[in-house]
């Protein structure tokens, strides 16, 4: 699958994959910016993308960063009609800042195929094996 980048940014940085195999490809900073305990960023990649119809793109966190450093991604769904810049939302979920240098690896990118699902309204759902069990409905 080809996908478009335009570079809106000299520094910008293209995604890439860093092993063959990988499912999400690391998106960088385009620039410097320090994020403060309990703050909400959002981080500038430089590019814009044409995702193509029928699929999506969507925007993980990169491990280190949320579990080393209590990074986390937020938002993060790119439908196929968006052609402005991809604005990384952040939020420091540690008590440390953490500093982002252009070029830096922020976030991983998945591209999937798109399902659009229709509703219909019901009076009843089938039954299920788990029903209305909800948060630690499973044990430990």
């Amino acid at each position: 699958m080809n996908i478009r980048v335009k570079k809106l940014l000299d520094e910008a940085i293209v995604p890439s994959y860093a092993y063959e195999d990988d499912a999400g490809c690391d998106i960088y900073s385009a620039e410097d910016k320090v994020i403060k305990p309990g703050e909400r960023i959002q981080l500038r990649t430089g590019l814009a993308f044409e995702i193509p119809t029928g699929y999506v793109a969507l925007l993980w966190d990169k491990s280190g960063l949320s579990h080393r450093q209590g990074i986390k991604t937020m938002g993060g769904v790119i439908d196929s009609g968006y052609r402005g810049e991809l604005l990384v939302g952040l939020i420091n979920l540690s008590d440390i800042e953490y500093e982002f240098k252009k070029g830096h690896k922020v976030c991983q990118m998945v591209i999937q195929e798109k399902v659009t699902a229709t509703f219909e309204e019901v009076d009843e759902l089938t039954e299920s094996h788990r029903g209305e069990g909800g948060f630690g409905s499973s044990g430990k």
